[in-house]
């Protein structure tokens, strides 16, 4: 095998375990939100659909949704634009996936004499890169209401677009915070800076500077936006049922899924996100490059593709926690007026954001970088 090749297929391994893991937590949390909300209200939840009784807890259900809708009529609105009402399932899918492409799941893995950086696709302005795949996917949002030749459609998908465009304004006022502070817009970079030692002229190495403690104010504003930019519980006036009905009105079929799908895959996103920015990322407390070094001395070595492994396993674990956190959200708020929600973005996040950049500046002029 050439170097060429080997270098093309080396990677190709982030590539397809961003595809696999993304796609399958799309996937699963179809089960993960019927389970985990019947046990917040005292049912069983899904647990019918089975193979030769075999039900494992439920968890045939994806199965059996897949099945049914790929096998449902594929309905088309005599009036609609037919080539943007097929088209618009697509690009909603397609921009949710793109979007995590450049979170970093892992630091480096070295194999076969060659470091591969464990993140799809690496950009210095990674972060811009992901507003702007989160943004591009209100376009399917818009082409599907219009296309469908259906008033409340169309009234869903204006709803949709205003909604996601307050939210991602809060989404990237609050996210600047997280930018001072770390110094870059790779989001790799900022995954790094989150393992130094916060302000180690007063804490040593004791405590990592992870964003939830440089930058608390930014993370509640941000995981607010975010909730508001995935369309979900409190934030789904766009497809609230006793008002409009939704922009995916006359959709049936796979098309109907895919825009669900599309929202699953903006949480995974929202989640993945929040752990690059926040949580540390792949940061595992006094893990380094060679191991363990803990603050009063010892030292823990390990070979590379056990730390690898879990640094993995960290960035995984942390956006399945934040998954659970976002899905006990969406089943414990009522939904907001569509008012309430315009409010909130305008009045609320977008001020409270500009406010903590002011702060953070002034907090970096005199403290310096944590």
């Amino acid at each position: 095998m050439s170097g060429v090749a080997l270098d093309l297929l080396l990677q190709a391994i982030p590539v397809g375990f961003v595809m696999f893991v993304v796609l399958n937590f799309g996937g699963l949390l179809t089960w993960v939100e019927r389970k985990q909300s019947a046990i917040m209200q005292d049912r069983i939840g899904a647990n019918r659909a089975s193979i030769f009784g075999i039900r494992i807890l439920g968890l045939l259900h994806p199965l059996a949704d897949a099945v049914k809708m790929l096998t449902k009529e594929d309905f088309t609105p005599a009036r609609a634009d037919k080539l943007m009402f097929k088209l618009a399932p697509f690009v909603s899918v397609f921009f949710g996936l793109a979007a995590f492409a450049t979170i970093p799941f892992g630091d480096t893995l070295q194999i076969l004499g060659r470091e591969i950086q464990l993140q799809a696709v690496t950009l210095n302005v990674g972060i811009l890169y992901v507003l702007g795949m989160i943004s591009l996917g209100v376009y399917g949002l818009m082409m599907a209401g219009w296309s469908s030749a259906n008033n409340y459609a169309l009234l869903g998908g204006q709803r949709a677009a205003a909604l996601m465009i307050s939210a991602e304004v809060a989404i990237g006022a609050s996210i600047m915070g997280v930018v001072m502070v770390y110094g870059s817009l790779n989001m790799q970079d900022i995954a790094r800076g989150q393992g130094e030692p916060l302000l180690p002229q007063f804490f040593g190495s004791w405590i990592p500077a992870w964003g939830l403690l440089t930058q608390p104010v930014a993370f509640i504003l941000f995981l607010t936006a975010g909730i508001a930019s995935t369309k979900r519980i409190p934030f789904d006036t766009p497809e609230g049922e006793s008002e409009i009905i939704g922009y995916f009105v006359e959709y049936s079929g796979m098309k109907f899924g895919m825009f669900a799908m599309a929202d699953f895959l903006e949480t995974v996103v929202i989640a993945g996100m929040t752990t690059a920015l926040f949580l540390g990322g792949w940061q595992v407390p006094y893990l380094q490059a060679s191991g363990f070094v803990f603050p009063w001395g010892a030292t823990v070595a390990l070979p590379h593709l056990a730390v690898v492994g879990m640094q993995v396993g960290a960035f995984l674990t942390k956006v399945v926690v934040m998954i659970w956190f976002l899905m006990l959200i969406r089943w414990t708020l009522p939904r907001f007026r569509y008012d309430q929600a315009m409010r909130l973005g305008w009045l609320a996040l977008f001020p409270l954001s500009v406010l903590n950049i002011l702060v953070t500046g002034l907090v970096l002029l005199a403290v310096g970088k944590p």
